[in-house]
């Protein structure tokens, strides 16, 4: 049988380090991950989204350094861990994906980095895509990937 493959594009992986709405949600999703039960996904773009998500929470104070250096750490580890477990695909940013997330970008009037998660998503054949932005998640849905909105 073939994993299960989620896919989670940055504002899900930052409820993961971030609490918010939707973090017990991710970490459940993470429990998953770590039993085998689901395979997680997300493109080489959301490493560098996601520690910027990070720094900039820190800088309007709604993090503090600490938390920042503690969840920048977490993260990191945490993405490494999983990957060398076999529970985390992290997806290059292949030219296939990109010429492809240039046609989403102008189809759905979306910003980039939304369209490379949409055609990440598509790439790895993952079976759902959640995400905490509801234009990205009915752009995904419109393009036939299966989307988890958590707000």
């Amino acid at each position: 049988m073939r994993e299960e493959i989620v896919y989670l594009d940055t504002s899900a992986i930052v409820k993961r380090y971030v609490l918010e709405p939707g973090s017990d949600f991710i970490r459940k999703l993470y429990l998953r991950a770590y039993s085998g039960e689901v395979v997680l996904s997300f493109s080489a773009w959301n490493i560098g989204e996601v520690l910027g998500v990070l720094d900039k929470a820190r800088g309007v104070g709604r993090i503090s350094s600490e938390a920042y250096a503690v969840s920048r750490k977490r993260f990191l580890a945490e993405t490494r861990r999983l990957a060398k477990l076999g529970s985390l695909t992290i997806v290059p940013l292949r030219m296939k994906i990109l010429v492809e997330a240039w046609k989403l970008i102008e189809k759905h009037h979306i910003y980039e980095a939304d369209a490379v998660q949409i055609s990440s998503a598509k790439y790895v054949s993952a079976q759902q895509l959640i995400t905490g932005d509801k234009k990205l998640h009915q752009s995904a849905q419109i393009e036939g990937v299966k989307s988890v909105y958590i707000a």
